[in-house]
């Protein structure tokens, strides 16, 4: 059976189509509507119609920014405003006459990488996206593990300060608040005064201003990840969006996770993804 994966991302929408050797036979990316739900619900419907004109036994996928809600069946916790509350997976089946897949970005993200990527020899993977926001993705022996509600795997929204940042989900403390790019942005500014984009700030380090975001910044890092690491214990940690460019995370940032896990054992892989930010389509293809 061949298959087709769709990634709906905040700028670029993009389809692949896969054969059953997960050879990439097409795709395709475009511009995704901004703030407009009827119209994402036909670009995405009119990309899977187009790569899927010359065959006829396939499966689709669809990765989405957040989570479908298990009471409701309606999407829950999106960056993508104008997904929440509405019944998405059941809107895109309709206009396809087609069961599909869906899931969230980290979970296709951890699944590309556990089955395609980096982390093809290791059975328990923890895939992390760390970018305008902080999230993650489960995977045992090949498989999603998605959790009773659907949140398994969603350590942005961890309390790593008690009474901390304010987040959008509408609680303090969240690790998203401390490690997402535009929190470590707010942070910069909120230290020196002035607004630099997270390259920039990264280029500006060699001052005790920049010496003093860096070590907050892996303070939070390390704390965060060995958390994870202390309640899940993974074979490995794939780090996954634009955060994951940042070299000092798997040296120095490392060493920040080991000097805080609860064993006298710390030596949990923690690597750079391979299929970059193909990921989310590859992992949604191997949702069936």
């Amino acid at each position: 059976m061949y298959k087709i994966g769709v990634d709906l991302g905040g700028t670029k929408t993009e389809s692949i189509l896969l054969d059953e050797n997960l050879i990439v036979l097409e795709r395709k990316r475009i511009s995704t509507p901004q703030n407009d739900y009827q119209e994402i619900v036909k670009t995405i419907s009119s990309l899977v119609l187009d790569i899927s004109k010359n065959i006829s036994d396939f499966s689709v996928g669809v990765c989405t920014p957040g989570t479908i809600s298990k009471q409701t069946g309606l999407i829950k916790n999106s960056n993508t405003q104008c997904l929440i509350g509405r019944s998405f997976k059941e809107d895109l089946e309709k206009n396809l006459g087609k069961k599909i897949s869906m899931e969230n970005d980290a979970n296709c993200f951890a699944m590309a990488e556990s089955t395609m990527g980096v982390a093809k020899k290791f059975n328990l993977v923890f895939g992390v996206i760390m970018g305008t926001g902080v999230g993650g993705g489960i995977v045992i022996d090949g498989k999603l593990h998605r959790g009773r509600t659907n949140i398994g795997g969603e350590w942005g929204h961890h309390t790593l300060h008690r009474n901390g940042n304010l987040c959008y989900c509408g609680k303090t403390g969240c690790t998203e608040t401390y490690i997402s790019g535009p929190s470590l942005e707010k942070r910069w500014t909120m230290l020196t005064g002035n607004s630099l984009s997270l390259p920039e700030i990264l280029s500006n380090l060699d001052s005790e201003i920049g010496q003093k975001w860096k070590d907050e910044f892996l303070e939070n890092f390390g704390y965060g990840l060995a958390n994870v690491i202390d309640i899940l214990d993974p074979d490995a940690i794939v780090l996954g969006g634009g955060l994951s460019n940042i070299d000092f995370l798997y040296t120095e940032g490392k060493q920040s996770v080991y000097s805080k896990v609860f064993s006298d054992l710390a030596d949990t892989p923690i690597i750079k993804n391979k299929l970059g930010d193909s990921a989310g389509v590859f992992g949604a293809a191997l949702l069936n």
